[in-house]
């Protein structure tokens, strides 16, 4: 399957397993196993969208906003629950103005999740833990 690189976004082909101890970047050779959620801008968001064969949960937020910084910490704890199982990444729209339009984000925080580079759910507003959890399995 094809997996983006956390670190350096190049793409990487791995063999499908239920769970990984070790795996590398074949460019940048750090691991893909980190969970730590990947900031995408304007530049690479097409790139990361469409060379990822896992779920890529876009968390959609701003430096401002209170709720998003209230949810960074839950975000950040649900993602160490899916390494190799989804990316997930976060767009600051006070910077990517354009790629909030693109996507119309009203309201943040609000989450994306692509499959297949298609968007497949749209969720606005902090979730919990355990509810974020359980959206993001749908897709895997």
């Amino acid at each position: 399957m094809r997996v983006v690189c956390p670190h350096c976004k190049s793409v990487n082909n791995i063999p499908y397993k239920d769970s990984y101890k070790k795996a590398n970047c074949g460019k940048c050779k750090s691991s893909l196993l980190d969970t730590k959620p990947t900031e995408l801008n304007e530049f690479n968001f097409d790139e990361v969208i469409v060379n990822s064969e896992i779920p890529v949960v876009v968390d959609f937020w701003a430096p401002w906003c209170g709720p998003c910084k209230m949810f960074a910490p839950t975000y950040e704890k649900s993602a160490k629950n899916f390494p190799l199982k989804a990316l997930y990444t976060k767009v600051n729209t006070e910077n990517e103005q354009n790629l909030g339009a693109r996507f119309g984000i009203r309201s943040i925080p609000t989450l994306i999740v692509f499959k297949d580079a298609k968007e497949v759910k749209r969720v606005s507003g902090a979730l919990d833990e355990t509810s974020l959890n359980q959206l993001v399995s749908q897709f895997i």
